[in-house]
């Protein structure tokens, strides 16, 4: 990536936010050493990375964090032959690999059920340091204290025994009724790490000894008396005895651990990098970002949906902008301090930042192509050294991005033309971006030139766009209205800045006498724009409600078909229990005709039987009517349209007229496929009723609920839910799918059951929720939504509803 930009962006600052949430000093110098990946395939792995460790985050909470110790130099004295660790650098090495192991096995847990991670590789190849941890702990403490090791304990209990007696001697002086009177202070002191009396210098013959030194002003010596030389010496002795046997301890770790050196050198390289990655992780996720959507081929589109300045915090204003396809230039005009700059800077910010490896401060749905690098040229810059003026430096800049530019650059220039002469500045503008347009670089320009606005109008791949403006407040809104060239409003703002009004009409007297008509179009353009985004929102609301209105409207119509259903159920099973009873109770009257001679008793029996079974029918056949007539009613009152579709087409039409059996037809209003069996009479309303075999089941229903359909257009003739095979054997639909703990085939299947028993059912509305996780099952159930043939839209849920974690899908009719 070009250093300049880098620099012009602040990109830098990014840098430093995600290294301060580094746990490591190396590991955040490694962040700043790092720059935006220029592969697709390395960026994806580093995008997916950063994503799967803020999922396992959200699945088993806080991350575990503790400051991890610098160990580079540790590990390259380890790598020379003959050194010996001190206690500082042991500690740091044995800290460092303890706490790096607590995060191995955090990590390892969040991932074992997900071995497809990219970070899987990286966490189970972290070579096993295990033993150089338990080497130096044994030796240290978890605070770095040296433990009471055996061959260490001697020499302290020594040092302890000749310190005591070292202080039972000086006492001895100290409590002296004569001495003390010689003494300056009762206290003894050290000098030299020997102890040593504060003596009045007038007394100094009387305590014979070795002076160690004399006060400024003469009238204290520092006496060590010689009783006390000998046990000072001692204590020295055993002292320089016990740093001996400390340092061979060390020296022997040193010896034990320096094998491990290759594999503490891997360790610390791969846990270093494990480190960056989750710095990216907690920044991405404190900023609130999403990752964005990869754009494919260098023609891909570029769209950021309320994309916010990264620096600016809650200043920022959400801005949307988009390179429409085959739009490879968008020349945004308009007000100074209307946000066209920040625009720019936005635009670049959010390319770095997603090369990076990063969330960017976008909403879902913004898509970002691969640059291969980002070049801008925004500012002011005169160079003194050089004799460059501004406008000189902004043409050495352009020069430098021309040498570097291809077809996969974004090139960002702000007030192209600007700091010459108009006429001239316009020009060149123009013919800089015909040479950057014919190469196919992606282009975002700023400017005030006039010209370019006609030029954005004029030339194919090339875009007007604007920051839009209240004229009642005289200020800008920092919106983007794209498709439409802004104007500059120098005098509204002069005015509001304090010019004198009598300056400011004086200047809207010249521009009224040379005024264009491109001026008036362009102001009833924007008007024409608000008017359209007034009516786009209306209509926005309208088709919210019309999609409630619509989810009711079914949810009631399930509720009936389902009631329907286990109507037909009871029915059903009752009559098998009637048909059962009473073929038992013929094949008894059978038997007893049979064994015995045929009486005028056994005749009546006969006849009572049949009676009994004619009218059992006849009540069966009216309470079906009945119950029939009242569901044919509750559909017609909560889905009028679908009655209105029945009695269009029924009795009286002609093709009723012509119903035969063995005739495919559709049942409305659920529009089941079935076929005619025979004319089963007429109802109560004097409509006649025909039996259809819907699948294995078959049903009487009146011949204006019935639609014919001929078998050899009946892929043109059916609604698009009766265009794809539907099995039998699949479950009914529900209104809310949960495919939370699935994988993503096992997802997929019950998708598409759930879609193939919808469509069956006439549901024409349900939720699938997915969860957001790591968003393979989001995307993985989206894109197989996208291409589904029965599917007309989805959309994610309202926030209160789910948000991310579910998808709403409506169904084709």
């Amino acid at each position: 990536m070009n250093e300049r930009t880098i620099r012009i962006l602040e990109f830098e600052v990014i840098q430093r936010r995600v290294a301060e949430r580094c746990d490591s000093e190396e590991a955040a110098a490694l962040v700043m050493e790092q720059q935006p990946l220029l592969d697709w395939e390395a960026v994806r792995n580093l995008k997916t990375m950063v994503a799967h460790l803020g999922a396992a985050v959200d699945r088993l909470g806080e991350e575990p964090r503790e400051t991890l110790p610098s160990i580079g130099s540790i590990l390259a004295k380890l790598a020379r032959e003959g050194v010996s660790l001190e206690i500082e650098e042991a500690y740091a090495l044995g800290l460092f690999l303890y706490r790096a192991e607590g995060v191995r096995k955090w990590l390892y847990k969040a991932l074992e059920e997900y071995p497809d991670s990219p970070l899987w590789p990286l966490v189970t190849s972290l070579p096993d340091c295990k033993p150089v941890e338990e080497q130096i702990f044994k030796i240290l403490d978890r605070d770095g204290n040296l433990r009471d090791l055996p061959e260490l304990r001697m020499i302290r209990e020594n040092i302890g025994r000749l310190s005591r007696e070292l202080d039972q001697r000086v006492r001895s002086y100290t409590t002296n009724e004569e001495i003390r009177r010689m003494l300056q202070s009762e206290l003894p002191s050290q000098r030299d790490g020997r102890i040593v009396l504060a003596l009045k210098a007038n007394f100094r013959g009387r305590i014979k000894g070795i002076v160690h030194e004399v006060s400024g002003t003469g009238q204290t010596v520092f006496i060590e008396p010689l009783d006390i030389v000998e046990k000072n010496n001692q204590i020295v002795l055993e002292q320089q005895r016990l740093e001996a046997e400390i340092h061979r301890i060390f020296r022997e770790l040193t010896q034990r651990i320096a094998p491990y050196q290759e594999s503490l050198a891997l360790f610390h390289r791969q846990f270093l990098y494990l480190e960056t990655l989750r710095a990216r992780s907690r920044y991405s996720r404190e900023s609130r970002g999403v990752f964005a959507e990869e754009s494919p081929g260098e023609q891909g589109p570029l769209v950021l949906r309320q994309a916010r300045h990264p620096l600016l915090g809650s200043r920022a204003v959400p801005i949307d902008i988009a390179f429409r396809e085959g739009i490879r230039a968008v020349i945004i005009t308009g007000p100074n301090t209307g946000g066209k700059t920040v625009t720019l800077k936005t635009v670049g910010l959010c390319a770095l930042m997603n090369q990076y490896g990063l969330a960017i401060p976008a909403a879902e749905g913004s898509q970002l192509p691969l640059f291969d690098g980002v070049y801008a040229d925004v500012g002011d810059e005169q160079s003194i050294s050089q004799s460059l003026s501004t406008f000189s430096a902004h043409m050495v800049n352009i020069a430098g991005i021309l040498e570097k530019a291809t077809a996969s650059s974004l090139i960002l220039l702000d007030e192209l033309g600007a700091g010459t002469d108009p006429e001239e500045g316009g020009a060149l503008a123009m013919a800089l971006m015909d040479y950057l347009v014919q190469l196919k670089a992606r282009l975002l320009v700023t400017t005030h030139h006039g010209v370019l606005k006609n030029y954005g109008y004029t030339h194919e791949g090339v875009e007007n766009a604007s920051v839009e403006f209240d004229s009642t407040t005289l200020s800008p809104t920092y919106r983007i209205l794209m498709g439409i060239p802004g104007e500059s409003r120098a005098l509204d703002i002069a005015l509001r800045n304090g010019i004198p009004r009598e300056i400011v009409e004086q200047a809207r007297h010249y521009i009224e006498e040379e005024r264009t008509d491109v001026a008036h179009l362009i102001v009833g353009l924007k008007e024409k724009h608000r008017e359209v985004e007034a009516l786009r929102q209306e209509l926005q609301k309208e088709q919210a409600l019309l999609w409630e209105e619509r989810r009711r409207v079914d949810l009631r119509s399930l509720k009936l078909k389902q009631a329907e259903l286990l109507r037909r159920s009871e029915d059903l099973s009752a009559l098998q229990r009637f048909l059962q009873e009473s073929r038992k109770t013929l094949e008894n009257l059978v038997r007893e005709i049979r064994e015995g001679e045929l009486t005028r008793e056994k005749t009546r029996q006969v006849k009572e039987f049949l009676a009994s079974l004619e009218e059992h029918l006849e009540k069966e056949v009216l309470s079906y009517e009945a119950e029939h007539e009242e569901l044919q009613r509750e559909r017609e009152a909560s889905s009028p349209e679908e009655g209105t579709v029945s009695s269009g087409e029924g009795k009286g039409s002609e093709k009723k007229s012509s119903l035969q059996p063995g005739m495919a037809v559709l049942v409305l209003p659920a529009k089941q496929r079935g076929e005619l069996v025979r004319e089963a009479g007429h109802s109560r309303k004097g409509e006649k009723r025909w039996v259809v075999a819907v699948g294995a089941v078959k049903i009487t229903v009146e011949e204006g609920s019935i639609v014919p359909i001929k078998e050899e257009k009946e892929k043109q003739r059916l609604p698009v839910a009766a265009q794809v095979e539907l099995r039998d054997d699949r479950p009914p639909p529900v209104l809310e799918l949960n495919l939370r703990g699935m994988r993503l085939d096992e997802a997929l299947d019950a998708v598409e059951r759930q879609i193939q028993g919808a469509a069956l059912a006439g549901l024409s509305e349900f939720s699938i929720i997915h969860g957001k996780g790591e968003g393979i099952l989001q995307k993985g159930v989206q894109d197989y939504l996208r291409n589904h043939p029965l599917v007309a839209s989805f959309a994610f849920a309202h926030p209160e509803q789910g948000g991310f974690g579910k998808t709403v899908v409506l169904l084709k009719r």
